[in-house]
């Protein structure tokens, strides 16, 4: 039979489990005063800042279509054209009829003595009436309209931007007004979120703002860009903060909005220190190797702290600087518990 040094067990030797001190490890932290940051948070929406919906002006058929969903276009570039063939006859015939006006009003003008067709160098009431009994004042009024309808035939970009909402298909009759698809310019987005009226003198004009779409797994940095005047019926006020983008943001996309003010002078722990004894919330402090527990109030509160002070209603309740603070391993603690330090972090 081999002899040696027994080994700690944690059961005695009828096999039940005893308790030991040196199991309660335990990280801290030296309490000091520093900045809190102070968290807004809000839920939000990404908005196109540039955004339009292209229509046709005429009703017809779709001859061209050169983009598709998703398609990145140029300003001026076009997207679709209707069949202009009886646009061109339209315009075509416009021009023979203005030829003919023409000629007729310049004879009325030369029996007159005149021989020139400028308007500015002939008496307004003359021209008129040539221009009228020729018939050449509304030749030239329809040869405008013809070619404008011709141009109307095609849709271009009027900025920089993505297609969207495109569902027409060619050959298809197109209907003048109708939203034929949607561009939106997806470089730089508007986030749109409401904050409580209490928050809005936390923030102002180029405030940096943190957004974090919930179907990303990303965080961007943004800046408000407008402050609504005007509160609403429920209390809040609309905000608005730019953010550019990577390409990985979408217009509609809901974002989780985090805005961060620093507050001086606090005493910061981190959410692990603080727990509930009594429905109190207490903190451990440890001197010489014991947890002492001391009752607190938290004034603030953000993703990852809390700003911590004395509970008011207790006399007995004493925390301060320098005072070393149990952060982890305080679950089980009870009031004078030995405890072992793991690690010491120093803040």
């Amino acid at each position: 039979m081999q002899c040696g040094k027994p080994n700690k067990t944690n059961e005695d030797f009828s096999g039940k489990k005893v308790y030991r001190d040196e199991e309660n490890g335990v990280e801290i932290i030296v309490l000091k005063k520093e900045n809190f940051q102070n968290e807004i948070l809000s839920n939000g929406k990404i908005i196109a800042m540039q955004k339009n919906n292209i229509q046709f002006e005429l009703t017809d058929k779709l001859q061209h279509l050169y983009v598709k969903n998703g398609d990145f276009v140029r300003k001026g570039q076009l997207l679709a054209s209707l069949n202009t063939q009886k646009y061109q006859q339209r315009v075509a015939k416009a021009e023979i009829e203005l030829k003919k006006a023409k000629f007729q009003f310049e004879d009325m003008l030369v029996g007159r003595g005149i021989f020139t067709t400028n308007k500015d160098s002939i008496s307004k009431s003359i021209y008129d009436m040539a221009s009228s009994r020729t018939g050449y004042d509304a030749a030239l009024l329809e040869l405008n309209l013809a070619q404008s309808d011709l141009q109307y035939t095609k849709v271009t970009a009027p900025f920089n931007g993505k297609v969207a909402n495109m569902g027409s298909r060619i050959f298809e009759n197109v209907t003048a007004g109708e939203n034929f698809l949607t561009l939106i310019d997806d470089t730089v987005f508007e986030v749109e979120f409401f904050l409580i009226e209490s928050e809005i003198d936390d923030v102002s004009l180029s405030s940096i703002v943190e957004i974090v779409p919930f179907a990303v797994k990303k965080t961007y940095k943004g800046h408000i860009s407008s402050i609504n005047p005007l509160i609403e019926k429920n209390g809040t006020v609309l905000v608005k903060a730019f953010v550019k983008n990577d390409g990985q943001l979408k217009e509609g996309m809901n974002v989780r909005v985090r805005i961060e003010k620093s507050l001086k002078g606090h005493l910061v722990v981190p959410k692990s220190a603080v727990v509930q004894r009594d429905n109190q919330e207490v903190l451990f402090k440890l001197k010489s190797g014991k947890a002492y527990w001391t009752y607190v109030k938290t004034i603030l509160e953000n993703s990852t702290s809390y700003s911590v002070i004395p509970d008011p209603e207790r006399s007995n309740s004493t925390i301060g600087p320098g005072d070393t603070i149990i952060t982890t391993g305080n679950l089980n603690l009870g009031h004078n518990s030995k405890v072992n330090v793991r690690i010491k972090q120093n803040k």
